[in-house]
């Protein structure tokens, strides 16, 4: 074991540059770091440019550095699709060939609301649009606890979410209703990754409150992950954000939620004090949730800015015997068409004190690379029919000294 801390830290959405195929997910030209960096002509990120983020991938305004501290590379997908769920799983392990299925501009298709609502005692179903989860309930709750209706609504991710009013639905009707929603939503062209009860209490706008009887009615992993090798090795595996529910626990020794991105560096700052053995997987949801769907290269520059000044004291908090990889699970370029995830190339910048080298690393064929070495670090059995190529030996001490 060369490393007993690895630090993964995934700024959701963070592309650089379109995949070979991207022409086909009609994502050609796509490219959110670079493109924020010719909309954001300040952009200030002194801390991934020491580690070589520009000198990974050309930016505006940012100059590569001589002497960059961090290996890194970029990462092609090898799954179908471009939604979190097959962006981290794929990192540890699991090959996708299923797509799962967003509906962000688009809304539900009419044949899957007729038939869930015939499903649901044929409430009438409103909503249907991606939306936030306080916004829609004062849009819409009055209008569902007066008619009858049925709220069901979508996001960002591969999602459906149904709101029930504790008091004049029931609880019980509302997991009913999720239930025959998640059963017609395994079909391949309905297929999301989580179908989630939103209930929620009070009788008209303003009063309106979601309580904690959420249910999420995830798909697991569809195999054993790295996350899973670790967890039956004896390591920790420690989620922030939401990667437990990505993962729908599978694998999780410990699990922080965060509040927002920053929240999540804080607590990832304050577990660099702990002392452990395994991962400490991160997620920073913001980036893609309040900017890149908004398409808002501005914010997204500044939500950047605010990561990279909590990496610097990341960073000045790691062990000798510490790594962190930086990387992305898809791309969501705030200056493309639409609002939807964009099929892109994610970042892989690995750092660690100990480091006596850096520099360009050949193109991963697939996010798996990181989970694979990080198995091969601690020294645990990838689970059988996973992929991915470990990068442990071109950033080990033997290629630093100039052996291989």
């Amino acid at each position: 074991m060369k490393y007993k801390r690895i630090f993964t830290i995934v700024i959701d959405s963070l592309g650089v540059g379109a995949e070979p195929d991207a022409a086909q997910y009609d994502d050609e030209g796509t490219d959110t770091l670079g493109h924020i960096s010719e909309v954001k002509k300040d952009l200030h990120i002194p801390n991934l440019q020491k580690l070589g983020i520009a000198n990974l991938h050309p930016l505006a305004h940012i100059e590569a550095v001589k002497e960059p501290l961090a290996y890194y590379t970029k990462l092609m997908e090898a799954s179908v699709g471009k939604d979190t769920m097959t962006g981290h799983w794929e990192m540890m392990g699991l090959h996708i060939t299923k797509p799962f299925q967003t509906f962000t501009d688009t809304g539900f298709p009419k044949e899957l609301i007729d038939e869930l609502s015939r499903r649901c005692d044929n409430r009438r179903i409103i909503g249907n649009k991606a939306a936030s989860g306080t916004e829609i309930l004062d849009e819409l709750a009055e209008q569902e606890i007066n008619n009858g209706d049925l709220i069901v609504y979508t996001s960002a991710d591969s999602v459906l979410q149904i709101c029930g009013n504790e008091e004049t639905m029931g609880l019980e009707n509302l997991y009913r209703y999720c239930e025959a929603a998640r059963e017609l939503t395994m079909k391949d062209e309905w297929r999301v990754g989580r179908v989630i009860a939103r209930p929620y209490v009070g009788r008209q706008k303003g009063e309106f409150k979601r309580t904690s009887n959420r249910h999420d009615y995830a798909l697991k992993p569809y195999g054993k992950t790295v996350l899973n090798a670790l967890q039956e090795s004896g390591y920790d595996v420690i989620s922030v954000g939401k990667i437990k529910d990505i993962f729908d626990g599978e694998g999780i020794t410990e699990a922080y939620k965060s509040k927002s991105s920053v929240h999540g560096m804080q607590q990832t700052i304050e577990l660099a004090d702990k002392d452990f053995e395994g991962l400490c997987f991160v997620n920073l949801v913001d980036f893609d949730a309040l900017w890149g769907h908004r398409r808002d290269p501005i914010g997204y520059g500044e939500e950047l800015e605010r990561f990279d000044v909590l990496l610097g004291e990341f960073l000045k908090k790691m062990r000798e015997d510490d790594l962190v990889m930086i990387t992305a699970d898809h791309g969501n370029d705030p200056t493309y068409k639409g609002t939807d995830h964009t099929r892109e190339m994610v970042p892989l910048l690995l750092y660690s004190p100990s480091m006596k080298g850096h520099g360009l690393l050949k193109i991963g064929e697939s996010f798996a690379d990181i989970g694979s070495t990080i198995a091969e670090n601690f020294e645990v059995k990838k689970p059988e029919g996973t992929i991915g190529v470990s990068r442990l030996g071109e950033i080990s001490k033997e290629r630093e000294e100039g052996l291989i």
